[in-house]
C-alpha cells in the first residue's frame, strides 16, 4: 500500500473573456470624450425645448469660430516649437526670472483681448512648453478682466472710477495668484500641472541643455513628422473641449435669468460681495454685456463692492472656463486656479466697497 499522498487534478484555467468587437470599443470610447457629451446637451434641448435648439447651436459655433484664429495661432506655435526643439530655450529664458514673469504676465494679460475660455489655448501651450506655473498662473487670471475695448466699454456703462478699479484689480488678481503659486510650489507643491505631461527627447529624458534648436524643422523628416503630430493633437483637444465649454455657455445664457441671479445681491456688507462673487460663475456674463446690466442693478441698490466681485467672479471661474480647465490639468491646480478667481473676486470687491 502506498504513502504517496494523492494529488488533487490540475484546475483547468478559465477560458479567456473573448475581446469586445471593434465598434463596440469604439463606441464606448466616444461616449466618455466631449463630443458625446455636446451630443448629450443638444438631444437635450432639441427634446425639451426644440425652439432653442437653433440659438443654443448657433451661440456655441459663433463662439467657437470667433475663438479658432487664437487656437491657429497657438497650436501652430507649439508645433513649431516643439518640432525644433525649443523647449530648452524656454526653460533657460525662464530660469531665475520667474518673480520678473509673474509681473510681466500680469500686465500683459491686462492688455490681451482674451475671455476666460479663449486664454485655455495659449495656457495650454505655455504649460506644454514648460513655463513656470506662477507666470503662466498671473496671466491666467488678469487676462479674462478687463482689455482696451472692454475699459471703454465699462467705463461707458459705469464710470471710468469703476473701469480704472477694473483693470487694477484685473492686474493684482494676477500678481496675487503668481505670487500665491510661486509660495505653494516653494513648498513642493503644484508639480507638473498638465494632466499629460509628454517630455520629448529620446525615452522620455527631456530636452539636453546643450541641444540647439533647428528652426528650419521641415527640412529634416522626423521634425516634419513631429510637427504634424504636434498640430494635430493640440487641435484636436483644444477644439473639442472648448466646442463643450460654448455648449454649457449657451444653455447657461439661455435658461439661467442673469437679472434673477445678480438680484440675490443687493444691500450692504461682506456677505453680499462673497455671494455676488460665488454666484458669478455660474451667471457667466462676458466684459461686453455685463457693464450695461451691473448698471442697471446698481440702480436697483447693489452695491459696487457686490458688482466688482460679480463681474471678476465671472469673468475669471466662469464654468465654461472650468470645464475646459478640468481638462487641462490636475485637479491641485484646478482647485487653486478656483480658489484664487474666487478668493481674488472677494477681495477685489471688500477693497472697492471700501475706497468708492
Amino acid at each position: 500500500m502506498s504513502d504517496a499522498t494523492p494529488t488533487a487534478p490540475a484546475s483547468t484555467p478559465p477560458a479567456p473573456t473573448p475581446a469586445a468587437p471593434a465598434w463596440r470599443r469604439e463606441a464606448a470610447a466616444f461616449l466618455r470624450t466631449p463630443w458625446a457629451f455636446i451630443l448629450v446637451l443638444l438631444a437635450g434641448v432639441a427634446l425639451l425645448d426644440p425652439a432653442n435648439l437653433g440659438f443654443t447651436m448657433g451661440f456655441a459655433l459663433r463662439a467657437l469660430l470667433g475663438t479658432l484664429p487664437y487656437i491657429a495661432v497657438a497650436v501652430l506655435l507649439l508645433a513649431w516649437l516643439k518640432a525644433a526643439g525649443a523647449e530648452v530655450m524656454v526653460a533657460r529664458a525662464f530660469e531665475g526670472r520667474e518673480t520678473h514673469m509673474i509681473f510681466l504676465a500680469a500686465i500683459f494679460g491686462g492688455l490681451a483681448p482674451f475671455c476666460s475660455c479663449q486664454v485655455i489655448p495659449f495656457i495650454a501651450g505655455l504649460l506644454a512648453l514648460g513655463a513656470p506655473l506662477s507666470a503662466v498662473m498671473a496671466f491666467w487670471l488678469s487676462s479674462p478682466l478687463i482689455d482696451p475695448p472692454t475699459l471703454l466699454i465699462t467705463a461707458a456703462a459705469l464710470g471710468w472710477p469703476f473701469a480704472v478699479a477694473k483693470a487694477v484689480a484685473a492686474v493684482g488678481l494676477g500678481l496675487f495668484g503668481g505670487f500665491a503659486i510661486r509660495a505653494l510650489r516653494g513648498v513642493g507643491a503644484m508639480g507638473a500641472p498638465l494632466k499629460v505631461y509628454r517630455r520629448s527627447g529620446c525615452c522620455g529624458a527631456g530636452p539636453r541643455l546643450d541641444a540647439r534648436p533647428v528652426w528650419r524643422f521641415w527640412q529634416e523628416a522626423p521634425r516634419r513628422a513631429q510637427f504634424r503630430a504636434e498640430l494635430l493633437s493640440n487641435g484636436l483637444f483644444l477644439v473639442k473641449w472648448l466646442a463643450f465649454a460654448y455648449v454649457l455657455e449657451a444653455l447657461l445664457v439661455q435658461y439661467v435669468p442673469a437679472e434673477a441671479i445678480a438680484g440675490l445681491v443687493g444691500g450692504e456688507g461682506i456677505v453680499p460681495i462673497a455671494i455676488a462673487a460665488v454666484v458669478g460663475i455660474p451667471a457667466y456674463l462676458n466684459s461686453y454685456v455685463a457693464p450695461p446690466l451691473l448698471a442697471g442693478l446698481m440702480d436697483q441698490g447693489m452695491s459696487a463692492g457686490s458688482a466688482m466681485a460679480f463681474m471678476i467672479g465671472g469673468a475669471v471661474s466662469s464654468i465654461p472656463a472650468m470645464a475646459a480647465v478640468w481638462s487641462l490639468v490636475k485637479p491641485g491646480v484646478f482647485a487653486a486656479y478656483l480658489g484664487l478667481g474666487i478668493s481674488g473676486a472677494i477681495l477685489s470687491g471688500l477693497l472697492f466697497q471700501l475706497v468708492s
